[in-house]
């Protein structure tokens, strides 16, 4: 009987053993069921949310192509994605429009403001010349308004660049239509030659366009020269305004008024870190001192 009751203790532990045996495999697995070691909802999530970021990366693709198709992007300023956003930009200001300040100056000629709401808003379109126009009236009711008329000199220098490139392209120009005359010997052995007729042709018109490109960009420097003089005569302690008239009118042509406003931007400015080009500058602009008499 003792063996008896030792065999059914045998028994029982082994049953024990095998139970534990069964349980334990499937708490391991339930810890470690992530081969990486973490929990594996978490890799569902970011799973499920990277198929949802996909998703939402190719609604925005067909989005933004249908919006290219349909408003036209790159067929010019205010077309496009522009038409679309500019109610959302929250910073935007249309300000007003041509249209609206035209009238504004019809019932109010009087009115500076009209021209002045004129001149921003050509301003707006890159309307120079209609900006430039507008200013001129402002300022010829607005007399003492320096920032109107440094405005005024800023466009006026701008139009007058235009103007002096295309001079030069048309000079350029000149030259290429009558390659063989820059062959051609001088003097009477280049009468012999003689010339192509086409070619002078085509000389005779780009001389004419040459010579009316050269006449509007020395007016349009001249414009500006004489803004930036009214300029010195408003703020005349104002060293900025006499360099740019001293530089207006450099390219004008006119160099006594130059040296003129560089010699007074240096009284102004003693110490300015460009003073010994603006010097060296005065010389070369200064016509040469007369010769000394001499004595009989």
């Amino acid at each position: 009987m003792a063996r008896g009751a030792v065999k059914a203790k045998q028994a029982q532990a082994q049953k024990r053993g095998a139970q534990a045996a069964k349980t334990a495999p499937r708490r391991a697995r339930g810890r470690r069921g992530h081969a990486g070691g973490g929990n594996p909802n978490q890799q569902l999530f970011f799973m499920r949310l990277r198929r949802q970021a996909k998703l939402m990366y190719v609604l925005l693709a067909v989005l933004f192509a249908l919006t290219f198709a349909f408003l036209g992007v790159g067929s010019g300023s205010g077309g496009g994605l522009d038409q679309l956003f500019q109610g959302l930009n929250i910073f935007h200001r249309s300000g007003t429009s041509v249209s609206k300040a035209q009238k504004e100056v019809k019932d109010h000629p009087s009115n500076p403001k009209g021209f002045r709401d004129l001149a921003t808003a050509y301003e707006g379109k890159s309307d120079t010349a209609g900006a430039i126009s507008a200013l001129q009236s402002y300022t010829s009711l607005k007399k003492k308004d320096v920032a109107a008329w440094n405005e005024l000199a800023g466009l006026q220098q701008s139009q007058a660049q235009v103007f002096l490139q295309a001079y030069q392209d048309a000079f350029n120009a000149r030259q290429a239509a009558a390659p063989s005359q820059l062959l051609l010997p001088t003097g009477k052995l280049g009468k012999a030659f003689g010339t192509n007729p086409l070619e002078q042709a085509a000389a005779q018109r780009a001389d004419t366009s040459v010579n009316e490109l050269s006449q509007r960009t020395q007016l349009a420097f001249s414009d500006v020269e004489t803004t930036y003089e009214t300029v010195t005569k408003l703020a005349p302690k104002d060293p900025n305004a006499w360099f740019n008239l001293a530089e207006a009118a450099q390219q004008a042509g006119d160099n006594t008024k130059a040296v003129k406003g560089y010699k007074t931007y240096l009284k102004l400015s003693p110490g300015a870190s460009t003073a010994p080009q603006i010097k060296q500058l005065i010389k070369q602009l200064s016509p040469p001192a007369p010769a000394p008499k001499k004595k009989k």
